[in-house]
């Protein structure tokens, strides 16, 4: 199958706050917070949440289609996808504005403080999802908020199944607008935090949102996940992380694990130990798009994971 996945494309600047924030922040001053943090070690990664969910799917052996709004400073990326085999038939370039920027600050606990500069992400909409091109599966990932609402739709319109994915974009929607996206997916997946966010904004329960898909993922990170689906919970358990070196793109990981299961027919079952692994793969590497395996040692790190064979 070949799928779509519809997001971000970002260079991430990742800097190592080797303390804890908590440790400089005073509760009692963020009505004037001013602090500084020193970061020794910094790095320049590829990113993004198309970018990361085509990467991972890739190393699946599946053939991810990007469609995403990049600017003038893109062919280092383009490269990059170049050398990985990924197309980059739907990557629309606008000159004049700068591909998404991501300045993440990571401390010791593993807490993140992240300063994002959408640049031509804002101009997703100018992107259209192909309806005679193939396309049997997509993803609507964080990207500009017009362009997500368009492809929820174009999606629907081109009577091609989709995960809705939020993330970090779902502020950026009222309730009723997060509740009218719900109704058009096939699927949907959120965080701990946001399945929160989601609940108190469209008044739903996590049951009550799952009617309306045919699955709800939610990701607890090392508590692992459930899948809401046919009026049932499956609770997937955690893959044993050999290290724990960088949590950031954990969860593109995690959904490329689902799309690979979807487009595959695994149970759910199945399905969500994939990406479970996938992201447990992930979080040993430091950066989005550095680790690297064959299908062979991938089934066989998932039968010592989870005694059994997909």
């Amino acid at each position: 199958m070949s799928a779509l996945i519809c997001g971000s494309m970002a260079y991430d600047t990742i800097m190592v706050f080797h303390d804890k924030f908590k440790n400089h922040i005073l509760p009692e001053k963020v009505h004037m917070l001013n602090v500084s943090f020193l970061v020794p070690v910094i790095r320049r990664e590829f990113g993004g949440c198309a970018g990361n969910i085509a990467y991972n799917l890739k190393l699946l052996g599946e053939e991810p289609n990007i469609m995403a709004t990049v600017g003038h400073d893109f062919e280092p990326y383009a490269q990059w996808l170049s050398q990985c085999q990924i197309s980059d038939h739907y990557i629309k370039r606008l000159a004049g504005q700068y591909t998404g920027q991501a300045y993440i600050t990571t401390d010791e606990d593993d807490n993140q403080i992240t300063a994002f500069h959408p640049g031509a992400m804002n101009d997703s909409h100018l992107n259209t999802v192909p309806a005679e091109a193939g396309i049997e599966i997509g993803i609507v990932s964080p990207d500009g908020k017009l362009g997500m609402q368009q492809h929820a739709q174009e999606f629907v319109d081109a009577g091609i199944p989709f995960i809705f994915d939020p993330g970090q974009g779902m502020p950026m929607f009222s309730g009723e607008e997060l509740l009218a996206l719900l109704e058009l997916a096939t699927w949907a997946t959120f965080n701990d935090y946001e399945s929160e966010l989601m609940q108190e904004r469209t008044g739903l329960s996590l049951e009550q949102m799952a009617e309306k898909v045919d699955a709800l993922i939610i990701t607890l990170g090392g508590q692992g996940s459930k899948i809401y689906t046919d009026g049932q919970c499956i609770d997937i358990p955690s893959a044993q992380a050999k290290q724990l070196n960088d949590p950031t793109g954990c969860g593109d990981a995690y959904r490329a694990g689902l799309l690979f299961g979807i487009m595959n027919e695994y149970d759910w079952a199945a399905t969500g130990r994939i990406a479970s692994l996938l992201g447990s793969i992930k979080i040993e590497h430091h950066g989005t798009q550095n680790h690297h395996f064959t299908m062979e040692q991938f089934r066989e790190r998932y039968e010592e994971s989870f005694g059994e064979m997909f």
